[in-house]
């Protein structure tokens, strides 16, 4: 059996093959691949063996130091002798009779010659051909261990590793090596100290064995192995191999804040060059304070490679039994606090054999923090550490003794030591350390040294056997602390790099990229001397000019400072200075940083990434060095109290000195910003057109963008929003975000929060707090796209809440009232960081935040929020803070009842009220930061875990989340609309937003289309309910044997049952609606509880209205039913005198001639009608039945209201126009009734009177009887309206006098409607048009002729046909109304009143507008009805709906005849009376039908129907062409239900009118209680003047809301007092009139008066108003364009 080898299936963890199966692999030749061919041939040529097997050898599994071979088997039992060479040497032979062969113990990377020889029965065969295999190098066999192989050739990038995915938000399982690197990588970027514990990132099956095995004494003894467990530093140089500069430097940052060592010089062991990582210490920043600042507090903050700090370097000379890092890690900790700075054999993983990290020179800091009782050393030091024999890493080695004041060579075997020591001409001092105890030690040898080196003991240690580790670290402190006391060399890691390049080491930012951009940034940064006065000379654009165009776009909304001026005149006042501010903006050449600036950015890709980040990192150390100077000066003249104005002026100098790439880019946005205001042709705007992309791309490539100026406290709007539109464009639409944002107090470690919880790059230095807010994009990966339902996560980050810098100003509330209301309003989850250190702050933190939730919830989005409590690190702090947490809601709900109050939203009472918030999990724990003292101090390992929980948390949430995700141009439209709002003093009454408005639109038009179907469904079941009570008792179903009552009764039931089906169903798909995760539902949920409610309103107008109907209908019907008998007993009265008469001409059995049988027929007529009784319908008197109605509505209102009823009668009232009369009133109340209150009460009056009227006409139209409920629901239309407009304050005598004459109007028109139904139904005057037909019927049955035909054709025209006709009119109504619904225009009253505007402004005329205005109503009907005109005659015709029914019906008379057929029929009376009795649910067909067919008839019922079913082929025909050719007009008014009121009740809503302009309310939903309008009009068109010069008032209420403007009031008492324009909610607060967000916001009226000024001036006799100049230069299109824009249509 081979020896010397190992089993392939324990060599790696790899899939092998059985060697009895047949491998099947591609073979190789013998070349330098993995596998050959081996082709065997025996001595003996008569040996029975085939001599041509060729058995394949194939390499399958190559790693470093090993090879696995498979060969496939002869047929026979064979004996391999498998021998390897290196070169020439044999290096292994080994013997198997598997076919199979792992050969180990080779050197990485070097190539192998390997030969089968095969014996069988004592035969030897001949070798075979070499087959040449290479090792995997060591590197390569690591990377492929740890999955990193594409990555080594691909580089990482930051894109990739701050992305989120499956691996950044869940645990990866231990037990695989592969996520080894990538467990590392993830805890790294979230600054976690435990980041290099590999041992619990690798199964711990040895463990786990050994727990689980029996007794075992060798076992115990051998100990667990590492098993398959990498070095730590193995996996680290792995990282930094396989990453680009920039996450080199970010895994540098992030180490050096685990104070971590990180590599200076990073050894690549294929290429065997080293290079020195300049470019990955660049980010790193420290501070610290040297005893020379300890009395002063003062402290040093710069970048570690700037800073001159002597270096001491400690290698290794062969063996050493002392552990170099172990001893390191003692020195850096103090004896409070160990930490494990370097790795070393003692840690997790340390004990692995490194494979490729010896030749790493890595590096650490101590620094001090200035208390001597802590310090270790006073000064600080750098201290280097080369891992490995110095022996293999000689260029490494000569580097750190020419750049190191002393080197520490560990060494025990010094008999090697002294020619390599000796060759090294060091600058530095040389320091021996070795072990007397280990058995490599020797006296003589150390001497020798010592002698050769000039050593003396100062620069020997030695452990002894005497000297404890403690003591030993003591001695090793105190000669690093002596060589640091006496360094005259202090070389920064930025000159190092001269040194390294002589030694052949290469520096990382040698590429030409890195150059480049150097150049370019050093060509901007060194001509910054004097930081204020650069960005005033060079960056002119955001300085003062920038502030104040701020100031004047806040004061175009606020008007603080309006007065009594005309406040369009003012806006255009503010608007020219805007533009003034804009023209001395363009006036500036771009400078020639800038220029410098955008070419830059304008290069390649890591061209550009390379210069912003040198930008940054010269920028931070001007600033840097700038508020160190500047500090130090205030602190010198603060101590003296006469220095006020220098204090004032450093201050100053303190908060301008700060410059970052982000003024740079604010300088970019200005630059565009002016360039937009001109037009749009000029050659500077078209030039600067690029800018946008270039920031949409860093945007996408993870660079923040500025929001919010923090400096000047704005958004430059039209910059922001065109990024993201480019932005948008870029990403190709796919571009669904959601939104983190933190806030807190200032300097509580928001930025750091998010830095580590995404592992960003928000700025965290000290004196660089965060101004404004920054956003930042981080892309989410595909699996998780399909969790969270978005393309990226958006970051943003705060400045801090109650900054000191602002709290001196008077205005810094508002300012972050601003700032909070702009951030939550744009967050999905917004993280309330409160630090515990400053509680005291908290309560105003909760207020500011607390008035941005109500502010969002009152305005639609819901926004999530978590309360994070930094430097909390009790274990138990859950459980003990629970009292805190009830003491935090008491404060949120204290806090949400002052906000409300201030807001004018008392109904919210508690903090739940306004969002989601559970004590229990809406607060986060998270410990502090660092672990011990900063400087020194490594990020806390439970504050690293306790933000990736967050942010797990964090996740989950937002995968829970019920609202859909922005796209870029949705949140670019919130960005637009919250900043807007959050600009005027009052936010809520402020917001308008595009989106808010969409998917209201969207709920209003699905809701009326449920709403129209429900409507439509109940009036098809009342017309259905009303055609069997109608055919009720007639002799087609006559068989009922339950009264009318009972009838009455079932129909009140299924009526119920129908329209508690139509309300479920309504209420069911709001429901439904308000699930949906898209199309911005969420917005518009505070508005369900209206449309619900609006629901159930529609079924309780529904029911009341139909059980009227219902009552109305069995009532008449019932009347109908005696005349029906009257007129049913004279017809068979007449039949026997006919067929008596028959009888006895026939007895003469003469011949009698027609004229014969007329003379006879004459008499009998004569002779029989004077003997039947002279019935007549008995007559109501319906004036005083309506007088009765009247007298019990008015009685409840009191004796006044009895009094002035009785005063006369309705006779005497109607027949006048109603004109309303305030001098009748209480002389009190005289001053009240102004000439607007006059019109507007007569408005109220007309209006209600036209809607009464048209009930009236409904009723007439029907041509039944009188009912008294007709005049009921007249009486409660008018309460209703009346109630609608209770702010007129109008009283009793009003109410009565217009009832009075409304109700004798209708007395009137009732009174002729009873007299004409009366006639109609009088059976004597039906008898006597009936004389002829008998007359027909007596000669034909008295010459026996067949009467089939005609009969068909009397039953089809008399009956069948108008029965056919009304059941069409009266479906015609609804299918019109519904045709007329699909049509944009009346899909929602937006729309509606969008579609009446642009049909106005483009007819403009001033009869028309003005019509509009003072009769809106009349108006509106007349615009309805000309609509519904148009429509049928142009794009659809009603005649499609009048066949469809008119098919119905055919097929239902056709199928009733076919069913009568089969029944057996005594007469054709009873024939034609199942076909009734068919039809009786659908068709109303006259009881005299079946007087036609009387029963002396005998015709022959087939041949009978067979003519009826022809009759009724001709009837469609002819029904056809007389819809086709019947105007649109007469169908309209053929109908049943008035399709013109219909479409008016559904679009004119609540019938509210702005108190000020008159513009009506446009809210959806039958019961909302706010009531708004999209486009508000000038005052002067609802004829507001000036009191003083009676001129028209100008002004739009839009302006006026929000200025320092009065309206007149009176009190109850009658006294006039004048009441502010801004709280006009406290005399109107069922209105919401937001001011104009921008100047041309109401262009549409303004138009409109600028052009009709003098006509309306006229018409309301009055003088012309001042119309401003700007007014005047709108055109048509402008108007057209700001209607548009009211109503947000696109």
């Amino acid at each position: 059996m081979a020896q010397n080898c190992c089993d392939p299936l324990e060599a790696k963890d790899e899939e092998f093959f059985d060697a009895t199966d047949t491998f099947q692999m591609d073979q190789l030749t013998m070349t330098d691949s993995d596998t050959a061919t081996v082709v065997m041939e025996s001595e003996d040529s008569s040996d029975t063996f085939n001599l041509e097997y060729e058995p394949g050898i194939t390499s399958y599994n190559v790693t470093s130091d090993s090879v696995a071979l498979i060969w496939d088997p002869p047929p026979v039992e064979v004996l391999y002798t498998i021998t390897c060479y290196k070169g020439e040497e044999l290096v292994q032979e080994l013997q198997t009779d598997a076919s199979t062969l792992t050969i180990g113990d080779l050197d990485p990377g070097e190539e192998y010659s390997f030969c089968v020889s095969a014996q069988i029965i004592n035969r030897q065969f001949k070798k075979s051909p070499a087959a040449t295999v290479k090792t995997n190098t060591c590197l390569e066999s690591l990377l492929e261990d740890l999955g990193l192989e594409q990555q080594y050739k691909d580089k990482l990038t930051l894109s990739t590793i701050l992305q989120i995915d499956e691996k950044s938000i869940t645990e990866t399982p231990a037990g695989s090596v592969r996520n080894t690197a990538w467990n590392i990588l993830k805890k790294l970027m979230m600054v976690n100290v435990t980041a290099r514990n590999v041992k619990g990132q690798v199964s711990h099956s040895c463990d786990e064995a050994l727990e689980e095995a029996e007794f075992n004494i060798d076992a115990l003894l051998a100990g667990p192995t590492s098993g398959a467990m990498l070095n730590p530093l193995d996996i680290i140089t792995a990282l930094f191999l396989c990453s680009d500069g920039f996450v080199q430097q970010e895994l540098a940052l992030k180490m050096s804040m685990c104070q971590f060592a990180v590599p200076l010089l990073l050894p690549n062991p294929d290429t065997k060059q080293c290079t020195m990582m300049l470019w990955a210490l660049r980010d790193i920043v420290k501070k610290y304070r040297p005893q020379s600042l300890l009395e002063s507090k003062g402290f040093i903050e710069e970048h570690i490679v700037h800073s001159k700090i002597p270096m001491v370097s400690f290698v290794r000379l062969g063996e050493c039994s002392l552990s170099k890092s172990e001893v390191l890690n003692k020195i850096l900790s103090n004896s409070q606090q160990y930490h494990d700075t370097f790795v070393h054999h003692n840690m997790e993983g340390g004990d692995c054999p490194r494979k490729i990290s010896d030749g790493i020179v890595e590096i650490a800091w101590y620094l001090p923090c200035g208390n001597k009782n802590i310090d270790i050393f006073s000064e600080p030091v750098t201290v280097a550490n080369l891992r490995g024999d110095i022996s293999s890493s000689i260029p490494q080695f000569s580097f750190l003794c020419e750049t190191s004041c002393a080197v520490f060579v560990f060494c025990d075997k010094l008999d090697v030591a002294c020619s390599l020591l000796t060759s090294q001409m060091s600058r530095a001092d040389m320091f021996l350390v070795s072990n007397s105890q280990s058995k490599n030690f020797d006296r003589g040898y150390l001497s020798r040294v010592a002698t050769d080196l000039n050593l003396t003991n100062n620069n020997i240690m030695i452990k002894t056997q005497s000297i404890n580790d403690a003591d030993f670290v003591t001695r090793l402190q105190g000669k690093i602390r002596s060589v640091v006391e006496k360094a005259k060399s202090k070389m920064p890691i930025e000159r190092m790099a001269d040194v390294v390049r002589e030694f052949g080491i290469k520096v990382d930012e040698d590429c030409p990229e890195c150059q480049k951009a150097k150049q370019n940034a050093d060509a901007i940064t060194s001509e910054i001397h004097d930081t204020l006065e650069y960005k005033e000379t060079q960056l002119p654009l955001q300085g003062q000019i920038w502030k104040e165009l701020t100031s004047l776009e806040k004061e175009e909304c606020r008007l603080r400072n309006a007065g009594s001026e005309n406040i369009d005149n003012y806006k255009t006042l503010l608007q020219n200075q805007k533009y003034i501010l804009r023209k001395k903006q363009n006036s500036y050449d771009m400078s020639t940083p800038m220029s410098c600036f955008i070419n830059a950015i304008s290069s390649s890709g890591i061209e550009r990434c390379f210069f912003l980040k040198w930008m940054r990192l010269n920028l931070d150390n001007l600033s840097r060095q700038k508020l160190s100077g500047l500090r130090e000066k205030y602190k010198e003249k603060s101590k003296e109290s006469k220095n006020r104005e220098v204090i004032q002026d450093l201050d100053h100098q303190l908060s301008g000195s700060s410059l970052g790439v982000e003024h740079f880019f604010r300088e970019m946005g200005q630059i565009y910003e002016a360039s937009v205001s001109l037009p749009a042709d000029h050659p500077s705007r078209l030039q600067l057109q690029h800018l946008t992309r270039l920031c949409a791309e860093l945007l996408l490539e993870g660079l923040p963008l500025e929001l919010v100026d923090g400096d000047a406290s704005n958004i430059p709007l039209r910059w922001v929003s065109d990024v993201l539109s480019e932005l948008h464009q870029l990403v190709s639409h796919q571009s669904k975000i959601l939104v983190i944002t933190v806030l807190g107090v200032q300097s509580t470690g928001k930025s750091t929060l998010l830095n580590t919880m995404f592992g960003v790059q928000f700025a965290v230095s000290s004196g660089r707090c965060t101004r404004g807010a920054f956003m930042l994009l981080i892309r989410v990966s595909e699996e998780v796209k399909e969790r969270l339902n978005c393309d990226f996560l958006m970051i943003i980050d705060t400045e801090g809440l109650k900054s000191p810098e602002l709290a001196k100003l008077d205005n810094s509330y508002e300012h972050d009232n601003e700032l909070a209301t702009l951030v939550v309003g744009l967050s999905d989850i917004t993280l309330i960081n409160i630090a515990m250190e400053n509680s005291t702050e908290m309560k105003d933190i909760l207020q500011i935040v607390v008035h941005a939730f109500l502010r969002m919830k009152e305005v639609g989005k819901k926004s999530k929020c978590l309360f994070v409590h930094q430097n909390v690190s009790d274990i138990s702090a859950h459980e003990k803070n629970l009292r805190d947490r009830k003491l935090l809601l008491e404060q949120l709900d204290e806090m949400t009842q002052a906000a409300a109050k201030m807001e004018k939203k008392d109904k919210n009472k508690c903090f739940t009220d306004v969002m989601e918030y559970s004590t229990e999990t809406g607060n986060w724990y998270i410990p502090g930061l660092w672990n011990g003292t900063p400087p020194m101090a490594p990020v806390n390992a439970g504050y690293s875990e306790a933000v990736y929980e967050l942010k797990k948390n964090i996740i989950q949430i937002l995968s829970k989340s019920e609202s859909s995700a922005n796209d870029i141009l949705e949140f670019q439209e919130w960005i637009r609309s919250l900043w807007t709002a959050v600009k005027y003093e009052n936010f809520i009454f402020s917001f308008r937003n595009s989106l808010v408005a969409d998917a209201y639109m969207r709920l209003c038009t699905e809701y009326n289309k449920w709403e129209w179907n429900f409507r439509k469904d109940m009036y098809t079941w009342v017309t259905n309910a009303q055609t069997i009570i109608s055919n009720y008792g007639k002799v087609a179903v006559e068989n009922d044997t339950g009264n009318i009552g009972k009838l009455l009764s079932d129909l009140k039931s299924d009526a119920c049952t129908e329209l508690s089906k139509g309300e479920t169903k309504l209420l069911q798909n709001l429901t439904q609606y308000f699930k949906q995760t898209d199309g911005h539902v969420n917005l518009v949920e505070r508005y369900k509880e209206e449309f619900m409610t609006g629901a159930k309103v529609t079924r309780r107008e529904l029911e009341k209205s139909i059980i009227n109907q219902l009552i109305a209908t069995v009532d008449i019907r019932q009347g109908m039913r005696e005349l029906e008998k009257i007129k049913e007993n004279h017809t068979q009265e007449m039949e026997e005198r006919v067929l008596e008469l028959i009888q006895r001409c026939r007895n003469n059995k003469a011949n009698m001639t027609d004229t014969e049988l007329d003379r006879e027929f004459d008499n009998m007529w004569a002779v029989s009608v004077e003997k039947l009784a002279r019935f007549r319908p008995e007559t109501i008197d319906v004036q005083s039945r309506v007088f009765h109605c009247l007298r019990a509505d008015v009685s409840p209102k009191g004796s006044y209201a009895s009094e002035l009823l009785n005063k006369t009668s309705l006779y005497e009232y109607g027949d006048q126009p109603f004109v309303y009369n305030p001098k009748k009133l209480f002389e009190r109340l005289k001053r009240i009734f102004s000439d607007d209150h006059v019109k507007a009460v007569q408005r109220l009056a007309d209006s209600i009177i036209d809607a009464c009227q048209q009930s009236v006409n409904t009723q007439k139209q029907r041509k039944t009887n009188y009912h008294d409920n007709y005049i009921v629901e007249i009486l409660h239309m008018i309460d209703e309206k009346l109630q609608q407009n209770e702010q007129l304050k109008l009283d009793k005598e009003f109410d009565v006098l217009l009832k009075m004459h409304i109700c004798a109007r209708a007395a009137k028109d009732f009174e002729k409607m009873h007299e004409n139904f009366l006639q109609e139904n009088d059976p004597y005057r039906c008898l006597q048009e009936n004389k002829e037909k008998f007359r027909t019927d007596f000669k034909d049955v008295f010459h026996e002729r067949d009467q089939c035909q005609k009969k068909a054709e009397e039953f089809t025209d008399q009956f069948l046909r108008p029965a056919v006709e009304d059941f069409v009119n009266r479906s015609l109504g609804p299918d019109i109304i519904g045709e007329m619904l699909t049509c944009q225009q009346f899909s929602t009253r937006m729309f509606f009143q969008y579609s009446v505007l642009l049909d106005l402004i483009s007819e403009n005329q001033f009869k028309l507008i003005w019509a509009y205005i003072e009769h809106y109503e009349a108006y509106v009907k007349e615009w309805i009805y000309n609509q519904i005109i148009s429509h049928f005659s142009s794009q659809a015709s009603a005649s499609e709906f009048e066949n469809l029914h008119l098919q119905a019906c055919i097929n239902r008379i056709n199928a009733a005849v076919k069913k009568a057929k089969t029944e057996k029929n005594k007469s054709l009376k009873c024939f034609v009376g199942e076909i009734c009795a068919e039809l009786s649910d659908k068709l109303v067909i006259s009881q005299d039908a079946l007087g036609t067919f009387m029963i002396l008839n005998t015709a022959d019922h087939e041949q009978f129907a067979h003519y009826l079913l022809n009759c009724v082929k001709q009837m469609e025909k002819d029904c056809q062409q007389k819809f086709k050719n019947t105007d649109i007009v007469l169908k309209l008014e053929k109908c049943s239900v008035n399709v013109q009121h219909e479409l008016f009740v559904r679009v004119i809503g609540c019938g509210k009118q702005c108190p000020f302009c008159k513009a009506p309310c446009e809210a959806g939903g039958a019961a909302h209680t706010e009531h708004w309008t999209s486009l508000h009009q000038s005052l002067g068109l609802g004829t507001w003047r000036s009191e003083v010069s009676q001129k028209l008032v100008s002004d739009i209420c839009t302006s006026r809301v929000n200025s320092d403007h009065r309206f007149k009031q009176y009190d109850d008492n009658g006294q006039k007092y004048y009441h502010p324009y801004k709280r006009y909610q406290e005399i109107f607060p069922d209105w919401k009139i937001p001011p104009d967000d921008s100047l041309e916001a109401s262009d549409y009226w303004k138009y409109v008066m600028a052009n009709f000024n003098e006509d309306f001036a006229n018409v309301y006799h009055a003088k012309p108003a001042d119309i401003p100049q700007a007014w005047k230069n709108i055109t048509k299109d402008q108007a057209e364009k700001s209607l548009q824009q009211a109503f947000n249509m696109k």
